[in-house]
């Protein structure tokens, strides 16, 4: 654990919530085996309350008649009234801080009082739970929901067995440190002790809550379970959990952290890194075992309070490794412990990393070296031990303080080194395994070898002692080997194999092996090992050849034909494949159609198709997807304009075919035209001037009409609206004469068509 002396930044004031609240941080429950009345089958228990008070922040003192309550279990977590019990507090003092490298600011303070009474308990197979109720919290909790008026709930759960068989409750060892530092290790031992040597188990759990603020200004009933002192009578269990604020905490995550705030099952160690300054309501729970059957179970809670702290000095040792001669040196620290191997080195290095340097006096190195201590006032320190062996020793920081000091402790393995080597052999020339043999050797009085760890390739290993390795692939193959002793020492070794043989077995894969005339047939090469170092030639039997690894080669004549492949390794190996009338190609038609007439538009849409095909015995037409035809010579009408692709698929009396496509436009027309005179006299004949014919495929259509002076008379976007003979369509009408007409539109296949004329006006 590292030591502190100064705190930087307060994250809190506690206490802000009046009188008669805000002052329950914490508190624990055990119970002691007083007698056994086995006539009665009854057994007394000594129950004792340890509370903890916020002693800084004006809530109220300890409870002088605190009240305790009895329930017994009726099943299925119902519980019973039994009676209560009256206890005053008693050894009311402060909680001091652990490490006196911290100043704990002045308005933080903790003050612990204890509460016992005797309990008689009978016999039976009811749990049997002892609680006591009070309200509130510190309202700068920061973990839990409206903690100002959340009470607490304080209890122990003992068991028939434990009843019966006179059983004590396992005892915590320590309260948790009052400050822990932000961004700094968190190792608190929240471990208990147990007289019987049961087995416990250790777990983060939630935080009990009952009772509120009623009554607390003389509102309300104070032994109401909503009130400041809840009535066990009234108040029975099961009791709610707080509420924390999700989904940030939880009862099992109650501070965070990075790594996240822990508590191992086991020794009830908790550890992890905080790093949100604030105040946590944290619960404990050590569930009581023996044998194997659940015999009762404690619970503890207590509040972190996480800050800022300067490191004042801080022990860590570490070893200089460019200077480690003849081995290799592994160091591991676990908390203040540094444990350290060497491995055919005695001669050690160390390194003092030790922080704050400006808070740190003085050094101190205690060597033991199994015949008497060295004590080496330096910060570094290269030491040589004068034999193998396991040596242990200190490293002490300000040793002249009487505080604000720090140690940090070693032991120390010194082995001989152990020397990896290993030999190989192969076939050079044709595929097959490497044979590897092990040929490691350790040093004078070091252990025995007892692990092998290869590495042929990427992520391809082995750990037996003499293995073998088959390559998929040629080249320089580095093989390493690390051994390790009995000790934990290793070595390794790395050799280079060239590896470079032909196959054993040529495996050759064509995507077919019956073709139609001409088709691409691609070989796919399965051999191993070959890369591209490799010189491959290749036969397909009709004149062809290759060099490639796997090559697609096109058949275009008909027949049976050979392959072969001779594969060529770098250092002159070959080998021979043959695959005689492997291939068999054969004779394909040939599809070909024309059609009439040559061009469409949407005033021509049917189409006579002629089919001029070879070899065919049957042909299949796809007019673009909108049907198809067996029909030698079918006649088409298209549903549209546009694109169409026509196909014609031949087919030969072998199951061969060959297919010809066309692709054939059907034109859109549009065909406007514009007269040359107009009498806008109501007669329904020739009253407007418009276009007319096919029209209906463009767009963007706009018409202009124009006097002589240049003055625009009429427009128009749309092409089904006329020009009237008056202004604008609306207003006086315009002389007889002759006028000028401009027309713009797109066609249907986006080409911008322009109109420019005459119009005579008669009226």
């Amino acid at each position: 654990m590292k030591i502190y002396f100064r705190l930087l930044s307060l994250f809190c004031v506690l206490g802000v919530l009046p009188v008669k609240a805000a002052h329950i941080i914490g508190g624990e429950v055990t119970y002691r085996c007083i007698s056994v009345n086995n006539v009665q089958k009854r057994t007394r228990f000594a129950v004792t309350f340890i509370m903890y008070r916020d002693s800084k922040g004006g809530g109220a003192n300890f409870d002088v008649d605190a009240e305790f309550g009895l329930y017994k279990s009726t099943g299925n977590n119902d519980w019973k009234y039994v009676k209560s019990f009256s206890a005053s507090p008693r050894d009311i003092k402060p909680v001091d801080n652990d490490n006196p490298c911290i100043i704990v600011p002045p308005n933080i303070g903790v003050e612990r009082a204890i509460y016992e009474f005797d309990v008689d308990i009978d016999w039976g197979t009811e749990i049997y739970q002892i609680a006591y109720q009070r309200c509130c919290r510190n309202g700068t909790i920061t973990n839990i929901v409206n903690p100002g008026s959340t009470g607490a709930v304080f209890s122990v759960e003992i068991f028939s067995d434990a009843i019966s068989t006179c059983n004590n409750s396992p005892v915590f060892k320590k309260f948790p440190p009052i400050i822990i530092c932000n961004g700094e290790p968190l190792r608190f031992d929240n471990s208990a002790t147990d007289e019987e040597g049961d087995q416990l188990v250790y777990e983060f759990c939630a935080p009990l809550a009952s009772g509120g603020t009623d009554g607390e200004s003389g509102v309300g009933d104070p032994t109401s379970c909503t009130g400041v002192r809840p009535a066990s009578i009234r108040c029975i269990p099961p009791y709610d959990e707080v509420q924390f604020m999700l989904p940030t905490f939880s009862a099992v995550n109650p501070i965070g952290g990075n790594p996240q705030i822990k508590i191992d099952p086991v020794t009830g160690l908790i550890t992890g890194i905080p790093r949100i300054n604030g105040q946590y309501v944290v619960g404990v729970c050590v569930k009581e075992y023996r044998d194997g059957k659940l015999i009762g179970s404690i619970r503890r809670e207590f509040q972190f309070n996480v800050t800022v702290c300067q490191i004042a000095v801080d022990a860590v040792i570490d070893v200089d490794q460019s200077k480690v001669m003849g081995g290799y040196v592994e160091l591991e620290q676990d908390g203040k412990l540094f444990t350290l191997k060497s491995c055919g080195s005695k001669t050690i290095p160390f390194v003092n990393r030790s922080t704050e340097i400006r808070n740190i006096l003085g050094y101190e190195w205690r060597i033991n070296n199994n015949t008497k201590i060295d004590t080496i006032p330096t910060a570094n320190l290269d030491y040589t031990f004068p034999a193998y062996g396991q040596y242990t020793g200190q490293m002490v920081l300000n040793p002249q303080l009487s505080d604000c000091t720090d140690t940090a402790r070693l032991i120390i393995d010194i082995y001989p080194s152990v020397t990896a080597d290993f030999g190989f052999d192969y076939d050079t020339c044709i595929s097959g395994p490497v044979y590897l043999t092990d040929k490691s050797s350790s040093g004078a009085g070091a252990g025995t070898i007892n692990k092998w760890e290869w590495n042929f390739e990427s992520d391809e290993n082995g750990d037996v002692k003499n293995p073998q390795y088959e390559y998929k692939t040629p080249g320089i193959k580095p093989i390493t080997l690390t051994t390790h002793d009995i000790n934990g020492c290793a070595n390794s070794i790395t050799k280079n194999i060239l590896y470079q043989p032909v196959p054993a077995l040529v495996v050759l894969e064509p995507n077919r092996f019956t073709a139609c005339v001409p088709e691409d047939i691609t070989f796919t090469n399965l051999s191993f090992p070959i890369d591209d170092t490799y010189t491959l030639s290749w036969d397909f039997g009709d004149g062809g050849s290759s060099d490639q690894l796997s090559p697609t080669h096109t058949y275009d004549k008909t027949g049976l034909f050979d392959v072969s492949l001779k594969i060529t390794s770098p250092i002159g190996c070959e080998t021979i494949a043959n695959y005689p009338d492997w291939i068999e190609v054969l004779e394909s038609p040939t599809a070909s159609f024309t059609y009439s007439p040559e061009t469409f538009n949407n005033f021509e849409k049917t189409a006579l198709f002629s089919n001029e095909s070879e070899n065919e015995r049957s042909v299949l037409w796809n007019f673009s997807g909108n049907g198809i035809s067996f029909e030698n010579n079918p006649t088409y009408t298209f549903p549209d304009t546009g694109l169409y692709t026509i196909s014609l698929i031949a087919f030969h009396e072998n199951g061969c075919t060959d297919t010809t496509s066309a692709l054939i436009d059907v034109m859109p027309l549009v065909t406007l035209v514009m007269p040359n005179a107009f009498t806008p006299n109501n007669d329904g004949l020739n009253d407007d001037f418009r276009g007319y014919g096919f029209i209906e495929a463009i767009s963007d259509y706009k018409m202009t009409i124009w006097n002589r002076w240049g003055e625009l008379i009429f427009e128009t976007d749309d092409a089904l609206t006329g020009w009237n003979g008056t202004m604008n369509n609306t207003g006086q009408d315009c002389p007889q004469g002759v006028y000028v007409y401009q027309i713009e539109y797109l066609a249907p296949r986006g080409e911008t068509k322009k109109l420019e004329g005459h119009c005579t006006l008669v009226r």
